[in-house]
């Protein structure tokens, strides 16, 4: 590991032991806090799983009356009906702290709902009219789940960011200090010696 160039005196060395005691500190830091957002981000995974699982589930339940009442019905129609929409909602969209990160906090407040369907009963089959009611039904597990998967990658993200800060500490800035801490103090010890011969010939010199 390459040391940092500095002058080997004994203020640097004071320096730089203030700088190691800061850096290994940090990195204690960082490292609990890495460990804590990983597990965070573990349970927020796992719930995050489940809930798409549900979500997916009940999805494809509504798309599959859908593609049958479409079947029954022509194109133009199923279109023309479903352009219009009657109902419509209320979101509150602000954001909160998890483990320091700012991630998405979204609250539906109010669901308005129109008169009814936003087609006549005489344009489209019954399947469309079960697609309609369980889609409405469906919507705040979708706001959910788009709050929740958009945590889990902000918190990945943030966890890879805090990984390579970690590493940065633990394989080069504190073996650098502790590599110039090293070479001050072997300097610094060579000087001290060099500085007791350099007396002891004087003395021996004096004494002749």
């Amino acid at each position: 590991m390459a040391r940092l160039n500095v002058n080997p005196t004994r203020m640097e060395l004071k320096k730089l032991k203030a700088r190691h005691a800061t850096a290994v500190r940090g990195h204690k830091l960082l490292k609990d806090k890495s460990d804590e957002m990983i597990r965070r981000f573990t349970v927020i995974l796992r719930e995050t799983k489940t809930l798409r699982e549900e979500t997916e589930k009940a999805l494809a339940e509504v798309l599959k009356q859908f593609t049958v009442a479409r079947s029954v019905t022509p194109s133009f129609e199923v279109e023309t009906a479903f352009s219009m929409p009657t109902n419509s909602v209320v979101v509150d969209c602000a954001t909160e702290s998890v483990m320091g990160v700012d991630v998405p906090k979204i609250k539906l407040l109010e669901e308005r709902k129109g008169n009814g369907l936003p087609y006549a009963y005489t344009e489209i089959t019954a399947e469309a009219d079960y697609s309609v009611e369980q889609a409405s039904k469906l919507l705040p597990k979708m706001v959910a789940l788009a709050k929740s998967e958009k945590t889990v990658r902000m918190l990945a993200d943030e966890i890879e960011r805090n990984k390579r800060r970690v590493n940065a500490l633990e394989y080069v800035m504190i073996p650098q200090l502790e590599e110039t801490i090293k070479y001050i103090k072997d300097k610094l010890d060579e000087n001290e010696r060099a500085a007791v011969v350099r007396l002891m010939k004087v003395k021996t010199k004096d004494v002749e």
